[in-house]
């Protein structure tokens, strides 16, 4: 089955799917795009783990951060998250999961491995698998089917490990019952906040601004930086070489006739009676004959809408039960059968699913249609003209990475193509100041080369690109002069802090002998403040999101009324005190049950996961090159 796929693979390429490939293998963390260019860095158990193997999955948890930090991110964050130990064991962690899958002679069979792969959107037209779309996917990615399939096969070996450990998990009805009640319990306190930025009279000497800074000299190291050269392919310039014949778009249209058809939708509302999967036969009969009340109310002329917002449980309920417009296979199966052989205006008997009984109103009817081929035309050939294009482009660039490739010499490689070749200044991990598309991305790529290394093909905002790092600038300590005014600003908040930490801990001391809060605010010149009840989860009003401080809070009773030692915050430094708790109604817990349960059982999935990973550790022979985490 697959040497058939590899050799019916042809030459046609949807780009935009490669991401869907990609990301499933940097997620496991298996498979060596091309090893041979990256060398060892870890041995677990006699297995290798390739440098290639690294940078993906590195770049990927990179990524991440960027897009949670954006521009704030920097050298010094990004090894204080030990991003590189976190990539690694990411890929150790997979490698021994299916070390031990295969010593529980786990298997995957060809037929299982070639049906899972022909399921990939990536390589499907029109809905089915398509054999040349396959290969050329890959050819793109720079895999060859052995490794991509060696690839799937781990990581189809890893998912059946996992299902088998975890499939004796449960969660009770305790512990849901603990949950809930852990969760939505209720505090309130009083509090008083140090805030540094009062402690206004600190004026330090030139000796304490240069001691301070010879102590904290790392804190105002530069930046790392590069410089790069680069071949940029734009998409766009070669639109003129692209001829789409009117075959073509035909073809187009008569192959993905599911893409020019609109399928049947319903727009509906519904009102929703919750009821546990596992209920007794009472609890769902008791709960029918609620439904069956409130429909005898609409039939009676109520309004829909409003007796949605009055009884329905579900999350819809303050839009009056309204559900949108929605195809068929986005509803669990008995509510979908139900809405779609409804007529607008009619109103359903309940119908049970899963979350409970529901009252179903279809309020529009839309009916499926399909595009025609007149209509679709102009359409179709503006995307083959962009799909061409990108391929033209692609190619181009990957004739000048094969050149490049053979002898790591990006400037033979431009002359030999007519290409013109570009250099940036040098620039940080925020990346270039102009001329790039997605300037983190670009930095990120450069960051992970070797000066004179070539990066494989990239994609930045849908323009291609091949970078060489042609300089690098180590961080280095700057000359006091040129940092004073920030080592001073440093240094008067460290004062500031000390001063606000100092006057805190006093007051609490204070507190903790005997005297009340407001007496002894007076002498600070700070008045109490009463939050009102919070939960543990929720922003503390008055004061905002502090976990430490809603930590704090809850482990404060009538009996110990005030903490151990003050709080830092965002804001400055806080003594709280215990004021008052409420313990929350049980009867709601059936609104959420099925949400509750199933963050419950993943939680212990994953710790179970977790414990036979810890498991096998011990007792693996796992090696890291020295200098590889240094």
């Amino acid at each position: 089955m697959l040497r058939f796929m590899r050799q019916q693979a042809g030459n046609w390429l949807i780009k935009v799917l490669l991401g869907a490939i990609v990301i499933v293998f940097i997620f496991w963390g298996v498979g060596s795009f091309r090893a041979q260019r990256g060398g060892r860095i870890a041995l677990v158990n006699g297995d290798q783990i390739t440098l290639d193997e690294y940078r993906k999955v590195y770049n990927n948890l990179l990524e991440r951060v960027r897009k949670r930090f954006g521009n704030n991110l920097n050298d010094d964050m990004i090894k204080n998250l030990q991003l590189k130990k976190q990539a690694l064991n990411q890929l150790i962690d997979n490698k021994l999961l299916v070390q031990e899958a295969k010593k529980l002679k786990f298997r995957v069979s060809d037929q299982e491995l070639a049906d899972a792969i022909m399921q990939f959107g990536a390589f499907q037209k029109a809905g089915v698998f398509d054999n040349r779309l396959y290969q050329n996917v890959l050819d793109r990615l720079r895999m060859t089917p052995e490794e991509f399939e060696a690839s799937q096969k781990d990581a189809m070996l890893i998912e059946r490990l996992k299902v088998l450990i975890t499939s004796s998990v449960k969660v009770s009805n305790q512990e849901v019952k603990e949950w809930f009640n852990w969760t939505n319990a209720l505090t309130n306190i009083d509090f008083v906040l140090f805030d540094p930025n009062k402690y206004k009279d600190i004026n330090p000497s030139s000796e304490a601004i240069k001691a301070f800074f010879e102590k904290h000299q790392e804190n105002y190291k530069t930046d790392a930086m590069v410089k790069v050269r680069y071949l940029k392919f734009i998409p766009d310039k070669y639109r003129s070489k692209v001829t789409i014949y009117d075959d073509n778009v035909r073809d187009y249209f008569d192959e993905n006739q599911k893409e020019f058809k609109t399928p049947k939708t319903v727009e509906a509302r519904h009102i929703l009676l919750r009821v546990d999967q596992n209920a007794s036969p009472e609890d769902v009969e008791r709960t029918r004959k609620r439904a069956l009340n409130i429909l005898k109310m609409t039939r009676e002329g109520k309004e829909f809408a409003e007796l949605a917002r009055k009884y329905s449980e579900g999350p819809t309920k303050d839009r009056g039960g309204y559900l949108g417009t929605f195809k068929k296979e986005s509803m669990v199966t008995p509510f979908a059968e139900k809405a779609f052989s409804m007529k607008a205006g009619e109103i359903s008997e309940p119908v049970r699913t899963r979350f409970g009984w529901h009252i179903i109103k279809v309020e529009k009817v839309n009916d499926a249609s399909i595009i025609s081929f007149d209509e679709a035309e102009k359409g179709i050939r503006k995307k083959l003209t962009q799909e061409r294009a990108k391929n033209l482009a692609y190619d181009d660039a990957e004739a000048a990475y094969d050149i490049s490739f053979t002898g790591d010499d990006l400037v033979k490689a431009a002359e030999e193509r007519n290409l013109k070749i570009l250099t940036t200044e040098f620039f940080t991990q925020k990346g270039p100041e102009k001329d790039i598309k997605d300037r983190a991305k670009f930095a990120s790529v450069a960051f992970n080369l070797e000066v004179m290394e070539i990066s494989d093909i990239q994609e930045f905002g849908g323009e291609y690109y091949i970078l060489q790092v042609i300089d690098k600038i180590p961080p280095k300590i700057p000359e006091l002069d040129t940092v004073k005014q920030e080592v001073e600003a440093d240094l008067v908040k460290q004062r500031q802090e000390a001063k606000a930490q100092k006057d805190a801990n006093a007051y609490l001391s204070a507190l903790k002998s005997g005297k009340s809060m407001s007496t002894e605010s007076r002498h600070f010149n700070l008045t109490p403040i009463t939050t009102g009840f919070f939960k543990r989860n929720d922003s503390i009003p008055k004061i905002g999101p502090e976990r430490e401080i809603a930590k704090a809070a809850f482990q404060l009773t009538n009996e110990i009324k005030l903490p151990e030692k003050i709080i830092k915050g965002k804001k400055g430094y806080y003594v709280i005190k215990f004021r008052d708790r409420k313990i929350p109604e049980f009867e709601g817990i059936n609104k959420e049950n099925a949400v509750i349960r199933q963050r419950l059982l993943q939680q212990k999935e994953n710790r179970t996961v977790d414990a036979l990973l810890a498991q096998i550790r011990s007792k693996s022979e796992i090696t890291i090159k020295k200098e590889f985490l240094e």
